[in-house]
C-alpha cells in the first residue's frame, strides 16, 4: 500500500493536506495526520482479514513521516515505512519491499494528474510539471509509480481517492478496483461521504482487490522498453535547469525528455529517485 493522502477518507480542504503553506493551521494539519493514520489502519485491517499474509505500507505523501507508529494497527504481518525513500540491503533506494516479492501493488490516498478538470488538488509529482508523458501517453503519480512496480511484473490492483482520480486510475488500469470516496467542489475544496462511511467502502474495495488478484484477474503495467520519457514544465526556467542534467534532453521551451532502459527507472533519469 502505497499512501499518498489527497484521496483520504473525510480529507476536504487543501489546508488539511497541503499543511507546510504559509497560512495553514497546526489543527487542521493534525485533523488531516490522524484522517489519514484512520484511513491506513481501517484499510490494514481489511488486507488482513481477506487473507494477506504480510503487507508493506507506505507514507509518501510528501516525503512521508505524516503517520505516528505508536498509533499504527500493530500486527507481525505489517511492515511500516515512514519515508517513501529507505534502505533495502544496504541501499537507499525509492519504495523499499517493492520487489519480486510482492503480488500486488495498491495506491489508497492518490489524486488525479495535473491538469485534470474536476479534480481537488491535481497534480503530478510537483506543481512544476505540467504534464508527465511514457511513450507519448499522458501519466500522473499513479502511473510513474505503478511503472515502478512493473519492472517486476506487480500489478496494480486497487486505488482510492476522489472521482476524476478514479475515472484516471480506470482509463489507465483496466480492471483495476477504486474506491471513490469524494469529489470535487473546486480545485481547492471537495466533498463527500463522512469518513467513516468513506473507510468501510474503501475496505470493502480492498478485499475485492484481493480476490480479483488470487483470481489472476490483474495485469502490470509495463510500457514498452526503451521508455521515452517527457515532462513539460511550467516554466523554462525548470526546463533549462533539469537540461542540465546528464542524460536529460532539452525538446523545446518547457518540454525535456529522457530515454530509459528499465521501467524501474522512470524518474531516476531527472530525479535520481529509483533503485540504487
Amino acid at each position: 500500500m502505497h499512501w499518498d493522502m489527497e484521496g483520504v477518507s473525510g480529507i476536504f480542504t487543501r489546508e488539511h493536506v497541503w499543511y507546510w503553506e504559509e497560512g495553514a493551521r497546526k489543527h487542521i494539519a493534525e485533523q488531516g495526520r490522524q484522517l489519514l493514520i484512520d484511513d491506513i489502519n481501517s484499510a490494514a485491517a481489511a488486507a488482513l482479514e481477506a487473507g494477506v499474509d504480510e503487507l508493506i505500507v507506505c507514507d509518501t505523501h510528501h516525503g512521508g513521516g505524516n503517520i505516528i507508529l505508536d498509533r499504527m494497527l500493530s500486527d507481525p504481518r505489517i511492515t511500516y515505512l515512514d519515508k517513501s525513500r529507505g534502505y533495502q540491503n544496504g541501499k537507499l533506494r525509492w519504495m523499499p519491499g517493492l520487489d519480486e516479492s510482492a503480488d500486488g501493488f495498491m495506491l489508497p490516498g492518490h489524486h488525479a494528474k495535473a491538469g485534470t478538470q474536476g479534480a481537488f488538488l491535481p497534480h503530478t509529482w510537483t506543481l512544476e510539471w505540467a504534464d508527465f508523458r511514457i511513450n507519448g501517453q499522458s501519466v500522473g503519480e499513479m502511473g510513474i509509480e505503478a511503472c515502478f512496480a512493473g519492472y517486476w511484473d506487480i500489478p496494480v490492483v486497487m486505488m482510492q481517492g476522489d472521482e476524476a482520480a478514479c475515472a484516471e486510475a480506470e482509463a489507465q488500469f483496466p480492471g483495476i478496483v477504486t474506491a471513490p470516496v469524494k469529489r470535487a467542489k473546486s480545485h481547492d475544496l471537495c466533498a463527500g461521504p463522512d469518513a467513516e462511511s468513506a473507510r468501510r467502502l474503501t475496505a470493502q474495495k480492498v478485499a475485492e482487490a484481493i480476490e480479483k488478484l488470487r483470481a489472476g484477474l490483474c495485469t502490470p503495467y509495463k510500457p514498452m522498453l526503451p521508455m521515452t520519457v517527457t515532462i513539460v514544465m511550467r516554466s523554462a526556467e525548470a526546463a533549462e535547469a533539469a537540461a542540465a542534467k546528464p542524460q536529460v534532453q532539452r525538446i523545446d521551451e518547457h518540454t525535456v525528455q529522457g530515454r530509459v532502459e528499465e521501467q524501474c527507472d522512470v524518474v531516476k533519469w531527472i530525479l535520481g529517485t529509483g533503485l540504487a
